[in-house]
């Protein structure tokens, strides 16, 4: 079995593929402004198996694209929709969120909750601009130095990890550099990556090698897994996801 459907194997089960929470999703609803609108077209991008998709689907009166390339995500997301029932709010859409299908200047606002690292965030935010209307909402969570020095220990590992993580100014400046108007702006707090996120991986480790004869490969990812969190609990002060939330200017 390859790494991918090993770490399938592990994430499915997971109400969140990555930190965040729905307090956190509706603070930045209302950041968004969108709340008070009607008939929106809206895109969760990198939607896993849909924590922040649900939301939205409960909090907007919007029709929710939500984008992810596993199908596996996905089919789960659908099951989970019809029993909250959300369903007729709810398309699920298979595609890689560097070639999205949308057509141009379609969407109201474009959601992406620890996702955009994938291909870049100022690739992403430049990439997704097209699809939003003029005035149309940007939120993104990723990955955020909360200071401006950090122990060697930590800026090593980020810079082999995901080389863009940068601190809030530089991802607002780089968001205000591609069209955009920042317009909010919040760090997620603590629970959100050890309650919402690491806990509940560390819970499923046991059946997860179980499962898989604990093989070498599936026992790398839970030592991989298990290092990162030891990385945040010891500095979590320094760094974590920055959530922001902006508007397409019409430029």
């Amino acid at each position: 079995m390859e790494n991918l459907d090993l770490l399938i194997d592990l994430h499915r089960d997971g109400e969140r593929q990555g930190p965040g929470g729905p307090q956190e999703t509706r603070l930045a609803i209302a950041l968004s402004g969108l709340r008070s609108r009607r008939g929106l077209k809206v895109a969760d991008i990198g939607c896993g198996t849909g924590a922040s998709t649900f939301v939205l689907a409960e909090e907007l009166d919007a029709r929710i694209a939500a984008v992810d390339f596993l199908p596996a995500f996905l089919a789960k997301l659908e099951a989970d929709a019809k029993h909250r029932n959300l369903a007729e709010r709810i398309e699920t859409l298979p595609a890689s969120m560097d070639a999205l299908p949308f057509e141009a200047r379609s969407l109201d606002a474009i959601w992406s909750e620890g996702a955009v690292y994938n291909i870049g965030f100022e690739n992403g935010i430049k990439a997704w601009r097209q699809f939003l209307k003029p005035g149309g909402i940007l939120a993104v969570s990723e990955l955020t130095w909360f200071t401006g020095e950090r122990p060697r220990e930590l800026e090593a590992h980020w810079a082999n990890e995901y080389p863009e993580v940068a601190t809030a100014s530089a991802k607002l400046a780089i968001l205000e550099e591609n069209g955009y108007a920042p317009i909010g702006y919040f760090a997620l707090p603590e629970c959100c990556w050890l309650e919402n996120y690491y806990r509940p991986m560390q819970r499923r480790f046991a059946a997860f090698l179980a499962r898989h004869g604990h093989s070498a490969a599936a026992l790398a990812i839970v030592e991989a897994e298990e290092r990162e969190i030891a990385l945040y609990e010891r500095y979590s002060a320094f760094y974590g996801y920055g959530y922001f939330v902006a508007r397409r200017l019409d430029c």
